[in-house]
């Protein structure tokens, strides 16, 4: 029977306070930049003692759970759904599904209206973070640091919205020269559990060096599938009703139709696309929304995905890093070699024979 290096901390949401350490089976756990992560598993329970405990320390949406690696804090977030369930033989097991911290963002709405004048994308994001932490009941400790992005903004979010805050700091995010963000989880210098709310401009980015990974080799599988179904030379973006006359029709804001007039004329046909931003009142707002997601639609989109024997150069501090691919086989008989960014991966720890692994979801650098 392998013996999985994984252990689960059952701690309070608010106050961080160690609840329990509980046996989990049959573990996942996704982290991404720009996604929120996600842990699956079971919790055995093969006693009544063990059963007690579980009632007393798993309570969805305010219980937090950290999964550590030796004494490396591997991921962290919130309980969201508990599910008790027994087998025809008797044995019974409680399944939990947790949403990495960025999930409770998402349960937060903005009930004031908040305004910023060329301020920092980068402080925009923190003031939305205050916003939340200052209310009652509403500090999980998030930190951060005080670097800026070099990009100032104008932004009013209006109470009347209701906008949840990750959908805001997702829509800041996605806007021409914006940035990427994820909240990590790790333990400090002086033990204590973190997490950290990391921004970076245009991406997040990590690691000094390149890793070299090889197939065969330490790459077990590999999928790079292109993925034109999302293409679009041409653009146009909707924004909020402008139309204050309530007598007339009302229409939205509208951006500049985009075309890409060099890709049509290389033989490429044209396809349209279209996003919505329904609180953007802003023409320059809309426009530069346009202008992101027209770029990012452009192109055929590739997300490669590798799965490779967990090695001491993996750890989820790997998000933001470079990993350089080199593959050979009847597909690329002369060879493949790539760089890659890594903005996400699973983590299957060893269970039943089963090797420790990690699948890497990449983009071009």
């Amino acid at each position: 029977m392998t013996v999985s290096p994984y252990r689960i901390l059952v701690c309070d949401l608010r106050s961080d306070t160690l609840l329990d350490v509980l046996p989990v089976q049959g573990v996942a756990v996704d982290d991404y930049i720009g996604k929120v992560g996600r842990l699956t598993g079971a919790v055995p329970l093969p006693n009544r003692e063990l059963a007690s405990r579980a009632r007393r320390a798993l309570v969805p949406g305010r219980t937090g759970i950290w999964v550590e690696r030796g004494r490396d804090i591997w991921w962290g977030g919130i309980l969201w759904t508990l599910n008790p369930s027994s087998d025809a033989r008797g044995f019974a097991t409680v399944q939990i599904q947790c949403g990495g911290w960025e999930s409770y963002l998402y349960r937060r709405l903005v009930l004031d209206t908040l305004t910023a004048t060329q301020v920092d994308q980068f402080d925009i994001v923190r003031e939305l973070i205050d916003y939340v932490q200052n209310t009652p009941g509403g500090n999980l400790g998030i930190t951060y640091d005080d670097a800026v992005s070099g990009v100032a903004r104008d932004r009013t979010f209006l109470r009347y919205d209701q906008p949840a805050v990750g959908d805001l700091i997702d829509q800041l995010a996605a806007v021409e020269r914006g940035f990427e963000w994820r909240i990590g989880s790790y333990r400090d210098g002086a033990g204590r559990r973190v997490k950290r709310l990391h921004l970076g401009h245009p991406v997040i980015r990590g690691g000094a060096t390149d890793i070299v990974l090889t197939h065969p080799g330490p790459i077990l599988t590999y999928a790079l599938p292109t993925d034109a179904t999302i293409k679009a030379n041409a653009w146009q973006s909707r924004g909020a009703s402008i139309n204050t006359n309530q007598a007339e029709d009302s229409y939205p804001l509208m951006s500049p139709v985009l075309v890409d007039d060099d890709d049509i004329a290389a033989g490429w046909p044209r396809l349209d696309g279209t996003s919505d931003y329904t609180t953007v009142e802003q023409q320059d707002t809309l426009d530069a929304h346009a202008r992101a997601d027209w770029a990012a639609a452009r192109a055929p989109v590739t997300v490669p995905e590798i799965t490779i024997r967990l090695g001491d150069n993996v750890t989820p501090a790997l998000l933001g890093s470079t990993v350089r691919i080199r593959i050979r086989d009847l597909w690329h008989p002369a060879g493949l070699d790539v760089r890659y960014r890594v903005v996400g991966m699973t983590i299957s720890p060893p269970e039943r024979g089963r090797p420790e692994t990690a699948k890497l979801y990449l983009e071009v650098p």
